[in-house]
């Protein structure tokens, strides 16, 4: 089955997403305005209290939002993100975030990000709002 050009540029941004990469990030679905993203907790990822750094969860949303907002093939950075973390995360814990979109401005959007562990607990809530640049990726 052939690529969706929202598949090709986020398949393109992960290419050259060396922290993403570094995170272990599997793409699930990429639709339009939309993506949904795992990884898995490493030992390497926790903080002095044994449970996952706030980074991590933040990071796995981060990318979740920016493979939304910019498949389109319009290249967008963030403006302002927010994060409330709602449960601690485990090494091992499965983390699958999902992105939806919210609204699609001609030079703005915003972005809704629910991050879930893989008892379908929601571990944090995350908000991006990006500015779309008009250039392109690919």
């Amino acid at each position: 089955m052939e690529k969706s050009s929202y598949e090709k540029v986020v398949d393109h941004m992960l290419q050259q997403d060396a922290f993403s990469q570094w995170l272990g990030i599997e793409l699930l679905e990429i639709r339009e305005g939309y993506s949904r993203i795992k990884m898995i907790v490493r030992k390497d990822m926790v903080n002095g209290f044994g449970i996952a750094h706030g980074g991590i969860a933040f990071s796995l949303a981060d990318s979740a939002f920016a493979f939304a907002c910019n498949n389109r093939n319009n290249l967008s950075v963030a403006l302002d993100t927010n994060i409330s973390f709602t449960r601690a995360v485990q090494v091992g814990d499965v983390l699958t975030a999902e992105a939806t979109e919210i609204h699609n401005g001609r030079s703005t959007g915003v972005y809704s990000i629910g991050i879930f562990n893989q008892k379908d607990e929601q571990v944090a809530l995350f908000k991006g709002t990006c500015f779309r640049t008009g250039k392109t990726h690919i």
